[in-house]
């Protein structure tokens, strides 16, 4: 089918722009529209084929969800797509973040990303929004915490449940609207004036969907599974009661979940780590349990912690209390003088805790050689030094064979009784923290591979390698800072980024490459197949030791006690290989879900702890490099943008592969890495972001250096 147009030459390029169709025109055919058929081509709108002629491109549709942009556009995540698809402004059809669409999508020209176009909304994602409400005469409008939602929500008088101006609240969307039409919504619920201490938290947690309450029918039947060890439930499980054992915890922890016990004979040790028997309280099915898989896991937030067992039973019969006894689940593992485990026993056992220790008290017992403190603890010090002496046998051999250390400062953030941050520092990992983490992995090692061999249904906490494409691009950018890596074009060996993050140990761009590592990697997740763990080099890992907190550890509690009762039967096999891939699913998306809200929180209170400093000077390092300016992270581990706009002295270039700005004129530079100097000028709590100027020389005398 051929069209005729006017002959006027403006309207036809435009003419066939608009309608962007035109088929079976082969090129002799109409000359005088080469040159736009030619620009349609490149476009991926038609097609030209081998006999000459010109069609229609197929255009492909796809079903995906939608994250908006607050400038306009968007993005739609495609399940097993490769890269997600571009929506420019005015193509998204009034889609929401997170919103199911369906989307018509271009070819790929030339190594572009692909774009698309929002045809349909095929479920909305969110049914309500926290928000700030606003007082406007005889109505009200919502404006939303998350600035992916671009539309403030309206809201009728009758319809604000009372909110005044300056109010957090829960609106529900009753109307999505239009393309000139704001949504249209009714107040669910008032949270408090945005001034209110914990109300910021608050509106994080509603606005990340996470259980505030436990209904009463879990409440209910905590009062009775929470009863004191009795010696029916002693009966049958090894008495280790007469064993010398601790807890090694934070000073402020309350739901103890993990004890380890150490002997030393011959030359072997004999490792015991021991973990709250929590799935003898929470039976499949039970209320407790199906609230337990709904939050997944739980939340560790600036302020609060959201737990996903009730407080009686996370911080009371199944925290492993000092002197009390206490039903657990234990790996007793025999290990050599090389690392190796040479025989285990996965039982079930009561305990009785000796000392409650802290990383502090075990730190100045170990490397600190305090002598009062060694004194309190006489008794136990000789299982600490051995503690010591093994984690670094255990660390050593996790080492020659690959496993990945990133030694990243979490933030601190200490809050005054108001939830004022009065102070932002990095998490102290010492000796104490390094033999928990130590002899952590290696129960999970052990108790994974037991279950791996066994060929039980399980699961898995998996790490895969790293995209190709990613590494080559970490690759090239740390030939910028003299190092270099090695891999083969489909894989690369973790001891290959162990390697690299060994060399940069102590230097100056050690917590940027650091990072550049890490982002190069894929998230760990849980699985039902057992594909090993990249960043452990690990061939099966699993999480075993934390029930209280993670379903997972819980899920496979239960599997484990009834294999080791004879009760693993096909019928129960078969309920597990049912379940099992909805339970590591949902679970990881809980984590994720967990780990963006503590990110969140911490980032919030950042802010709020940076607005007491406008004006102040810091002295940071170039964390990251973009078109639009360079972040600058401090050594509380804040993180501000200095804009390029704000670069008057000279007009920088971006170069991605050096990760550096360059003045056009000075040819001054700003590379990832490179020590700055910088002044906070401003913050923005809704966006959490933190903005720097770069630090003139004479204001130099006013930097905040880092403490030596």
């Amino acid at each position: 089918m051929v069209y005729d147009f006017m002959c006027d030459a403006m309207y036809v390029p435009m003419k066939i722009k608009e309608l962007a169709v035109v088929l079976d025109v082969k090129k002799e055919e109409r000359p005088e529209l080469e040159e736009i058929l030619q620009e349609l081509q490149e476009e991926g709108r038609i097609v030209l084929s081998k006999r000459g002629k010109y069609s229609k491109a197929e255009i492909l549709r796809m079903t995906g969800v939608f994250s908006a942009n607050r400038k306009g556009f968007g993005f739609v995540t495609v399940e097993g797509e490769p890269e997600d698809i571009f929506i420019a402004e005015g193509h998204t059809k009034n889609a929401m973040h997170t919103d199911v669409v369906e989307i018509e999508v271009s070819p790929e020209i030339g190594g572009r990303r692909r774009e698309g176009t929002v045809l349909r909304i095929v479920e909305r994602g969110v049914r309500s929004l926290v928000g700030t409400y606003e007082e406007k005469g005889s109505y009200g409008f919502v404006v939303p915490d998350n600035a992916r939602f671009l539309q403030d929500v309206y809201v009728s008088k009758e319809h604000s449940k009372g909110a005044v101006s300056g109010h957090k609240v829960v609106v529900e969307i009753t109307d999505y609207g239009g393309k000139d039409r704001s949504p249209e919504g009714r107040i669910e619920e008032i949270l408090g004036h945005v001034n209110d201490p914990g109300v910021d938290i608050l509106s994080l947690v509603y606005a990340y969907g996470l259980p505030t309450e436990f209904p009463e029918k879990v409440l209910g039947q905590v009062e009775h599974v929470a009863k004191p060890v009795s010696e029916a439930d002693r009966a049958g499980r090894m008495d280790l009661r007469g064993w010398q054992m601790v807890t090694i915890d934070g000073e402020d922890a309350k739901d103890l979940d993990d004890a380890v016990s150490l002997t030393e004979e011959n030359g072997l040790y004999r490792l015991g780590v021991h973990i709250a028997d929590v799935s003898n309280y929470v039976q499949e099915h039970s209320a407790l349990d199906v609230e337990a898989l709904k939050r997944g896991t739980s939340v560790y937030l600036v302020d609060r912690v959201i737990p996903m067992l009730p407080h009686a039973l996370s911080n009371g019969i199944c925290s492993l209390n000092q002197g009390e006894d206490r039903l657990a689940l234990s790996c007793i593992m025999t290990i050599n003088q090389k690392g190796e485990v040479i025989d285990h026993q996965i039982a079930e056992t009561v305990i009785c805790v000796d000392r409650r220790m802290s990383y502090t008290n075990v730190k100045k017992i170990l490397a600190d050689h305090d002598t009062s403190v060694r004194a309190e603890y006489e008794e136990l010090v000789p299982m600490f030094e051995r503690m010591e002496a093994l984690a670094e046998i255990l660390r050593k051999k996790r080492m020659k064979r690959g496993s990945i250390d990133f030694d990243f400062p979490e933030t601190k953030v200490i809050l005054d009784e108001n939830g004022k941050p009065v102070d932002i520092r990095p998490y102290e990992r010492n000796v104490a923290t390094n033999i928990i983490e130590d002899f952590m992995l290696i129960a999970n090692e052990t108790v994974a591979a037991d279950y791996y061999w066994q060929e039980l249904p399980f699961v898995y906490r998996t790490h895969e390698k790293p995209d190709t494409e990613k590494i080559q691009k970490l690759s090239t950018l740390i030939n910028n800072f003299g190092y270099s890596l090695h891999f083969d074009a489909d894989r690369i060996h973790p001891k290959e980024l162990q390697k690299l993050l060994g060399k940069i140990a102590g230097s100056e761009e050690e917590p940027l490459i650091g990072r550049l590592t890490l982002r190069s990697m894929k998230q760990a997740r849980y699985t039902v197949e057992n594909t090993g763990h990249f960043g452990l080099a690990a061939d099966c890992y699993c999480h075993f030791t934390s029930p209280i907190r993670r379903y997972p550890d819980l899920q496979i509690h239960r599997i484990i006690k009834e294999n080791l009762r004879g009760r693993l039967n096909e019928k129960r096999m078969d309920h597990y290989e049912h379940i099992l891939p909805e339970v590591a699913k949902h679970a990881s998306q809980t984590e994720r879900r967990a780990d963006e809200a503590e990110r969140e929180t911490v980032k919030l209170k950042k802010v709020e702890y940076m607005e007491q400093h406008i004006g102040e000077c810091f002295e940071g390092v170039i964390s990251g490099v973009t078109e639009w300016g360079f972040y600058v992270e401090l050594p509380n581990t804040v993180e501000g943008l200095v804009r390029v706009t704000e670069l008057t002295d000279d007009y920088y270039h971006c170069f991605e592969d050096s990760c550096e700005l360059v003045g056009e004129a000075t040819n001054r530079r700003y590379r990832l890495g490179q020590t700055v100097s910088v002044r906070v000028v401003g913050t923005d709590k809704l966006l959490r972001t933190i903005d720097f100027v770069p630090v003139e020389e004479g204001e130099k005398n006013f930097i905040h250096k880092k403490e030596k």
